[in-house]
């Protein structure tokens, strides 16, 4: 096992390496990742059993659980985000801006790679081969930190994604893994100033909060999903129940998942025993008191209870849905921009008053109108993979694709000027 500054002095070496490289280069070398991902199919399989094992073993919830497994579906799904991330353009070396000045000089503003990337995570395994493949083609070298529960899926990706890049005629040092499984290595990167260029953090609040709170290095911040959908009266009933079940059925574990449901008191009566119907023997409901009683008679399967101020700005990551009536689009508005998490809101509305004035107030990087938050993720908006979902207000927002890691540099040039 390296140390982290041995780590860290090798992913510079290969990085430096790395963006020189052109799009045929890098592409060629994603390429003989798919096909040694491919190869080694089983052997990441066996190791991502022996991690659900342990985690089943510690008592890991089911939620959790499910963003830990991988089957041949993740993985093909894997293999087709890197495919993707192939056929778009290279991010580097392009030319966002260019004028003239004055004194016949010529500036041009130009995207370079950011550098040296850490990304530290939790139990998804499938963000080791998204975070690696948008850095390679970002011209960056990473260094990935999951977390000891996906420790041996970690390793068998990245020793398949090293395996390729040998291959392929690229540059394997590009990509690390810190596999100490010790708390200690978070503390480390985070004050690799010099040596790391930014970090991510992509997890629940807790790790969230550590690294912003403790790190020395710059932070793209992603952001828990405390992720909301607030339905009104015009709204279709029989869509809007379906949608708000998927939203929290689909995937609970996931940051785009339903946490808070808004009814407006004139589409409670309607809506709530549509969604008791659906959530009975799947989810728990915690209710306020009007929608605990619009909810009428409810199946026997179905789990009630009321709610309190701490369900509103939970994130649950559970099959847990927590409800509260409104009495319009202002207080929904407000409760939002109050509890949220700046992830992904959505409006169920044929109002066109109450949309405009979601969409236009509503603090997040995601507004929805009339469609479902699971669609905040890079694959469905087109990235291929993504490092993670953005809730803050730099240059990178929303899920985070092949330029959240690049930045700029000025080219300019002249023929002798002297100021």
């Amino acid at each position: 096992m390296k140390s982290l500054d041995t780590v860290f002095d090798s992913l510079r070496t290969a990085q430096a390496s790395l963006a020189m490289a052109n799009r045929n280069a890098k592409d060629a070398a994603l390429k003989a990742v798919i096909a040694a991902i491919h190869e080694d199919r089983q052997l990441i399989l066996a190791a991502n059993a022996l991690d659900m094992d342990r985690a089943r073993e510690a008592g890991m919830k089911d939620a959790l659980l499910d963003r830990l497994a991988l089957n041949d579906k993740r993985i093909d799904d894997i293999i087709s985000g890197i495919d993707t991330v192939i056929r778009q353009e290279d991010p580097i070396n392009k030319v966002k801006a260019g004028w003239s000045h004055p004194n016949g000089m010529f500036i041009e503003q130009v995207t370079v790679p950011m550098g040296v990337a850490a990304i530290i995570y939790e139990s998804r395994p499938n963000v080791t081969v998204d975070a690696f493949c948008l850095a390679y083609k970002a011209g960056c070298a990473i260094l990935l930190r999951g977390s000891s529960a996906a420790l041996q899926s970690n390793a068998a990706l990245v020793s398949a994604i090293k395996k390729g890049l040998e291959a392929g005629g690229g540059f394997p040092g590009a990509v690390e893994l810190a596999d100490s499984g010790s708390r200690d290595d978070v503390d480390i990167i985070l004050n690799a100033r010099g040596k790391i260029d930014v970090v991510l953090p992509r997890g629940g609040k807790e790790l969230i909060q550590r690294v912003v709170q403790n790190a020395r290095i710059p932070v793209i911040e992603t952001g828990e999903g405390n992720c909301h959908i607030y339905v009104e009266p015009s709204a279709d009933m029989d869509n809007a129940a379906e949608m708000i079940c998927a939203a929290k059925l689909q995937k609970p574990g996931a940051c785009n998942s339903v946490e808070t449901l808004l009814v407006h008191k004139d589409a409670a009566e309607e809506l709530m025993p549509k969604v008791a119907k659906l959530l009975a023997g799947k989810a728990e409901l915690r209710c306020d008191a009007l929608s605990k009683k619009a909810a009428g008679m409810l199946p026997e399967t179905l789990v009630l209870n009321d709610t309190d101020e701490s369900d509103w700005e939970t994130e649950f990551l559970d099959y847990i849905l927590a409800v509260k009536t409104v009495s319009g689009a202002d207080e929904a508005i407000d409760h939002i921009n109050r509890y949220g998490t700046k992830h992904s809101e959505a409006i169920l509305s044929r109002d066109l008053t109450s949309i405009e004035a979601f969409e236009k107030k509503v603090d997040a990087a995601c507004v929805y109108t009339n469609a479902s938050i699971r669609f905040t993720d890079g694959g469905e908006f087109g990235f291929g993979a993504e490092l993670g979902i953005s809730t803050q207000k730099f240059h990178a927002r929303g899920p985070m694709g092949l330029e959240a890691l690049t930045t700029i540099k000025y080219r300019i040039r002249g023929q002798g000027q002297i100021r």
